[in-house]
């Protein structure tokens, strides 16, 4: 009879968590071009990101919550970078290439170096958090590639971020979930890049920010 409960009730369960699973949902932006699956529709605010070399670059954070656990995925537009940079450049002092940068590395008001250092900028600050990093890692999605990180926080909940830069934008794909829960590895895996019309991306070979995209798979 034990046995016969038991099993009754872990069935009863394995159905409970089928059923929040089936909650989760994909969803889509064609502003921002990605594809992303979340607990619940996300909270989308806009907000400013400054970049590495002090550009104030408009961002929307996607938001949203299950439980104690936090999903974010924050999308910044880095299309405007030179021009954000050249004009800051202005008020530099005259001959001072600490700020007005130039030449074909760094580009004016070092707006190349920002944006082909993006990434590691992004990560970098994942770095300076009251967190321990445990796993740090290359990655791609879809052939994007970018870098991942695995953190323990002061309260030992569990962050798992991943940093990719795809058609002038950059997206920071952040889950936190309290001690003892599984990574969010899925909503990580979820992310997938979007076309003008909403079309999933999938490249042949490596995609790499800084240079020409490859073709695309079909």
């Amino acid at each position: 009879m034990r046995l016969r409960t038991f099993i009754a009730a872990a069935f009863i369960l394995s159905l409970a968590g089928t059923a929040v699973a089936q909650e989760w949902i994909e969803f889509k932006s064609l502003e921002d071009r990605f594809t992303c699956n979340f607990p619940d529709q996300p909270t989308v605010t806009q907000t400013t990101y400054k970049s590495q070399f002090g550009a104030d670059l408009p961002a929307h954070v996607y938001s949203a919550t299950e439980g104690q656990s936090r999903y974010l995925l924050t999308v910044v537009d880095y299309s405007q970078i030179e021009t954000i940079l050249a004009e800051k450049a202005k008020a530099c002092p005259a001959g001072a290439e600490t700020c007005r940068g130039g030449g074909g590395s760094t580009g004016p008001g070092y707006s190349r170096a920002d944006y082909n250092g993006a990434i590691i900028y992004a990560t970098w600050q994942f770095m300076q958090r009251d967190a321990k990093v445990t796993h740090f890692l290359w990655n791609n999605i879809d052939l994007v590639g970018g870098h991942q990180l695995h953190l323990t926080n002061r309260d030992l909940s569990r962050t798992l971020a991943g940093i990719y830069m795809h058609d002038q934008k950059l997206y920071i794909i952040e889950g936190t979930v309290p001690e003892g829960y599984p990574e969010p590895g899925l909503f990580q895996q979820s992310l997938g890049w979007l076309d003008d019309k909403g079309n999933g991306i999938r490249y042949q070979t490596l995609y790499h920010h800084a240079f020409p995209a490859p073709p695309r798979g079909r």
